[in-house]
């Protein structure tokens, strides 16, 4: 009997159900050894993947899975024990492999799941980033709206063209549907519609603005979603439709106080407009985070361009104030100008037109003074020769007063004896003392220098009017007159807080004091005593007589010899002292050590007639030409008479000594005769004396006449003595 290595089946074996096993197990080994060659594929492409080596051994297992089917197949019939041992060996490697790849896996599955979460890390990052990403794509296309918008506000300063823009560029950049501004009224209670996208005439309504819409709007800097149907937002027709959302956001307005050019204004924060944006009607469209954050960006550059055109506003109307005010100072200063110089003409006219008079009366009182005449006839000869000098001193101070008050008038510096001023103020003042039987003296301080530097006329015409007030008000008693250098300690009056004197080796202050024994003054009435055409109001100063215009001329007088001037009295019937200090320069090698100085009368040493010299006198006023002929006759003089310059010239020879010109004359003047008789008589010994004759006190018409070549300058009205001093200077220089 033939051995059999056969496995008996246990029980018969269904033929159907037998050929679908067969058929089973072949496409389960099929699929089995499909899959190792898709998973080889997938180790050989992929260089990523971190486990290839996991799935060489998975795959290895599969191929035992289908070898252990695939020879399973030849188990349904009748097989040798050969194929036993193969089917034995085989699925015992697979279980080998099986276990190993399960334990395998256990290792392998929290990296798996590891690397599952980094992955949905990595996807949530990218989300977020694509995130991000859209939000600044949002935000640089809300910068660039914000730029374009910018652009077209910023691109004019007119305040309504603004706005306009702003509502324009808005409406088209968000697609809007209406866009509103409100802006405050004048009395900030309301808001009134002053600007719409859509109606080309706003309708101009107002709303209150203490609405509570409307504080929560204000009290935010952020855009606001309001309700459509608030009273803001009621722009649109009534219809059957959803409307859109509507937002609102504060505009700040520049609230401009005390404006100045060279100052940047306040900016008040509690004065805002209203801007109002509204979405399309029956939309789904909502406000997104970056168009409330366009809209909060636009109205922050609405309201810096807003500032701007209001600074601008301000400034041209600041602008605009000053050219008018510029116009009306110039206006004002043509007319001054113009009033000057009417003054100026109309004094120059008067000055020449009274002084002729006058030099005519003193010269004819003064001539008849010479004559014989009884005591009643010289009485009112002198009256008249007085009186004629007060009024030639009075034109003298209105003509100063005139030129101190425009600044024309200017010192006239020069080197002079200080002495000699006080010995003729004193040799002046002395007659009419006597006639007053007042005592008079004159103290002058060891110190003084004897030459000082300054203004001798102006000096001088300052101590005669100082003392001069105190003979006029002062009845009897005494008059004393002192002088001397002011020490620094005395210099300061806290009375003139104003004046600074400053002591220096170049020049010192001198302070002269004139104490009387008259009238007094009451206290209240000393600081009218300086201002011009002013009286006291005492019995006294009313019956004194006189202009008002001597102590105001000397205050000015002293202020521009850089001094201070002022009263002292105790009340009226006690006298009082008056004071000044002013500033005289030294002059270098002329002062020395002095004797105390003793006050006397001055002897002319000079001729008092000159026989034989003959004098052409050229005048177009015959009544002043023959005052002036009847002068010089009365000196002695040969005296030939000219009515004109032309003839003037043709007269003139060298057998003339002195040549007297009158300056204002009609044709060529005198300044022109001068130049003519210069270019007559080239030799200088056989030109005669050139001596203006003139009414002009200022400094520029002695300036010409010394310019054109005139030796000499007479100024009207003139006196005998004057006529004869004048003469005499002449002929010994």
């Amino acid at each position: 009997m033939e051995s059999c290595y056969c496995i008996e089946p246990q029980w018969p074996a269904d033929e159907l159900l037998m050929k679908y096993q067969y058929i089973s197990d072949f496409f389960i080994a099929l699929a089995y050894f499909s899959i190792p060659l898709e998973l080889i594929y997938f180790v050989k492409k992929s260089a990523v993947f971190p486990y290839k080596w996991v799935l060489v051994q998975f795959g290895a297992f599969i191929v035992l899975c289908g070898a252990t089917h695939l020879i399973s197949l030849w188990t349904f019939t009748m097989h040798t024990r050969t194929v036993a041992v193969v089917m034995t060996t085989s699925k015992v490697l697979t279980a080998v492999v099986s276990c190993a790849t399960a334990l395998m896996l256990v290792h392998i599955i929290p990296d798996l799941l590891s690397v599952k979460t980094r992955e949905l890390f990595l996807k949530n990052k990218a989300a977020e980033l694509d995130r991000e990403m859209g939000l600044i794509r949002t935000q640089e296309e809300t910068g660039r709206h914000v730029r374009m918008l910018t652009h077209e506000i910023r691109s004019t300063l007119d305040r309504h063209t603004i706005l306009r823009t702003t509502l324009v560029e808005l409406g088209r950049t968000l697609a809007l549907e209406e866009c509103a501004l409100w802006m405050p009224t004048r009395t900030g209670l309301e808001l009134q519609l002053s600007y719409t996208l859509r109606q080309q005439n706003p309708v101009g309504y107002t709303v209150p603005i203490h609405l509570p819409v409307i504080n929560q709007v204000f009290s935010s800097s952020r855009a606001v979603k309001i309700s459509p149907n608030c009273p803001v937002a009621r722009l649109r027709p009534a219809g059957k439709y959803m409307p859109g959302e509507v937002v609102a956001v504060r505009v700040p307005l520049l609230h401009l106080s005390n404006f100045q050019i060279n100052a940047w204004p306040e900016l008040s924060t509690k004065r805002y407009a209203l801007m109002v944006l509204m979405l399309p009607s029956d939309s789904a469209r909502q406000w997104h985070v970056h168009e409330l954050e366009l809209v909060e960006v636009v109205a922050d550059q609405v309201a810096v361009a807003l500032s701007h055109a209001a600074i601008l506003e301000e400034s041209t109307r600041a602008r605009d104030l000053l050219m008018e005010q510029n116009v009306a100072l110039d206006l004002a200063r043509r007319e001054a100008e113009t009033a000057i110089r009417a003054r100026n003409d109309f004094l120059a006219v008067m000055n020449h037109e009274m002084r002729t008079p006058m030099h005519a009366i003193i010269a004819l009182s003064s001539l008849l003074q010479e004559t014989e005449l009884t005591p009643e006839q010289r009485l009112m000869v002198e009256t008249i020769l007085k009186s004629s000098n007060l009024l030639a001193t009075l034109i003298n101070d209105v003509l100063d007063l005139s030129r101190l008050e425009d600044g024309s008038l200017q010192l006239e510096l020069g080197t002079f004896n200080l002495y000699a001023v006080f010995r003729e103020v004193f040799n002046l003042i002395k007659p009419i003392a006597s006639v007053k039987k007042l005592n008079v003296s004159l103290n002058l301080a060891p110190d003084l220098p004897e030459y000082a530097i300054g203004d001798e006329k102006r000096l001088m015409q300052t101590i005669l009017n100082v003392v001069g007030n105190a003979l006029k008000f002062s009845k009897e008693g005494s008059i004393s007159v002192t002088a001397f250098v002011a020490k620094s300690e005395s210099l300061r009056d806290p009375r003139a807080p104003e004046f600074f004197p400053v002591p220096s080796d170049n020049h010192f202050y001198l302070r002269v004091q004139v104490k009387d024994s008259g009238s007094g003054i009451s206290p209240q009435d000393i600081p009218k005593l300086f201002t011009k055409f002013a009286q006291t109001q005492s019995t006294a100063t009313r019956n004194s007589g006189g202009s008002g215009l001597g102590l105001a001329i000397c205050k000015r007088f002293v202020n521009l010899m850089e001094g201070h001037i002022w009263i002292e009295s105790e009340g009226l019937g006690k006298g009082c002292t008056a004071i000044f200090i002013v500033k005289l320069g030294i002059p270098e090698r002329l002062n020395g050590p002095r004797l105390p100085f003793i006050p006397e009368v001055s002897t002319s040493h000079g001729p008092t007639a000159f026989p034989g010299l003959k004098v052409l006198v050229m005048d177009e006023n015959g009544v002043s030409r023959m005052v002036t002929k009847g002068l010089l006759v009365h000196l002695g003089c040969d005296v030939t008479m000219v009515s004109s310059s032309d003839e003037c010239l043709h007269v003139v020879s060298h057998e003339h000594k002195v040549v007297l010109v009158d300056v204002c004359v009609p044709g060529i003047n005198g300044y022109e005769i001068a130049i003519r008789i210069h270019e007559k008589f080239t030799k200088r010994y056989e030109r005669p004396l050139i001596v203006a004759l003139t009414g002009n006190t200022d400094k520029v018409t002695k300036e010409k006449c010394m310019r054109v070549g005139m030796d000499g300058v007479i100024l009207k009205p003139v006196s005998l003595d004057k006529m004869r001093s004048v003469l005499s200077d002449l002929l010994e220089q």
